[in-house]
């Protein structure tokens, strides 16, 4: 089994790597590390193909995600600890994970969300984002409490899909 993917510039933790199961550090202050660490996660995102990426990921535990404005810009977000204040709706997506390769699932996650984190420059922000933007915000921030998203589907399918990591398959809840 792979032990991790090498790209950019920081290396990708995979299943079942004992880091993607920690709860995240907040961080008490936004400095140049931060902003250092997040434009290598967004240079390792883009890298791997992906739309998101947390810090915890990446082996660093830190509350840190960088996301990509899938439904806007088109830009690459940071977001240092984010919390998500409000939750709307229901919708059923397949989701995918860089650190779960290969694997995908149906999971149920909320429509829309408002979240509120610290910007790259330490300023507090607050959004609001549905669709792809909300379910990818919602992902990453699961993995800054250690949850990834094969830990939101039943308990029989989680165990199939754990077999079968390495072959590519969506499954219906």
């Amino acid at each position: 089994m792979l032990k991790s993917i090498n790209m950019a510039k920081l290396e990708i933790k995979v299943y079942p790597d004992k880091v993607l199961r920690k709860k995240a550090a907040s961080v008490r202050r936004v400095g140049d590390a931060e902003r250092k660490l997040s434009r290598d996660m967004i240079e390792t995102m883009g890298a791997a193909n992906g739309v998101g990426l947390a810090a915890p990921q990446v082996g660093i535990s830190k509350r840190i995600i960088v996301v990509l404005d899938v439904e806007g810009s088109g830009q690459a977000l940071v977001f240092i600890n984010p919390k998500i204040l409000k939750k709307k709706g229901r919708s059923r997506v397949c989701e995918g994970c860089l650190s779960v390769p290969d694997v995908t699932s149906d999971v149920v996650r909320p429509e829309f969300v408002t979240v509120e984190a610290l910007n790259i420059d330490g300023e507090q922000i607050k959004m609001e984002a549905g669709g792809l933007l909300a379910r990818i915000i919602q992902h990453e921030i699961d993995h800054l409490d250690g949850i990834l998203f094969i830990d939101r589907i039943g308990i029989l399918k989680r165990k199939k899909l754990i077999k079968q990591l390495g072959s590519k398959v969506c499954m219906e809840l």
